[in-house]
């Protein structure tokens, strides 16, 4: 498949929805419990960290986003975390094992060094097992993990901890 990584435009609200929302209610992937509006994915765009990156993944056949990423400042109330981001990767259900993390990782990666970044960091739900691996192949490694983290629909979930060094 022909890809595509370009950052955000406030008109792709919609469509990161629409991969988002079907993520969250199949309940295994993603520690969010809540749909999206399109109208709040709208005012994350909008009021995006500027040192952020946030990428969408089109295919170029369909001319439909099929994945993104965005990582965000660790912290923005003190500079001793300004070489820290936080990361999140979505890939469409019906489009995954085809490529579409391996684009955004690069851009990312790249995107983020330019910006200063020199290691990121990102959460992951400890029964999703393709998402670890997803990770640890692009060379994150577990540095531990939160009990407990997340609850959703009165069940506790861990959630591992991974960081890569840019």
């Amino acid at each position: 498949m022909d890809l595509l990584v370009r950052e955000v435009e406030l008109n792709d609200a919609e469509p990161i929805v629409s991969i988002l929302n079907p993520i969250i209610e199949a309940g295994v992937y993603t520690a969010f419990d809540t749909p999206l509006t399109v109208e709040a994915e709208r005012e994350y765009i909008l009021h995006f960290p500027a040192r952020g990156v946030f990428h969408v993944a089109l295919c170029y056949q369909e001319q439909k986003v099929v994945g993104f990423q965005s990582m965000e400042p660790f912290a923005n109330y003190t500079h001793a975390f300004d070489h820290v981001g936080v990361l999140g990767t979505y890939v469409d259900l019906s489009y995954r094992h085809q490529k579409v993390a391996t684009s955004l990782f690069n851009a990312t990666f790249e995107l983020a060094r330019q910006r200063g970044y020199e290691k990121l960091l990102t959460y992951i739900r400890a029964d999703n097992m393709a998402a670890l691996a997803t990770y640890q192949s692009f060379g994150f490694g577990i540095i531990g993990t939160a009990k407990r983290q997340a609850k959703i629909n009165s069940r506790y979930i861990d959630e591992i901890i991974v960081e890569k060094f840019l």
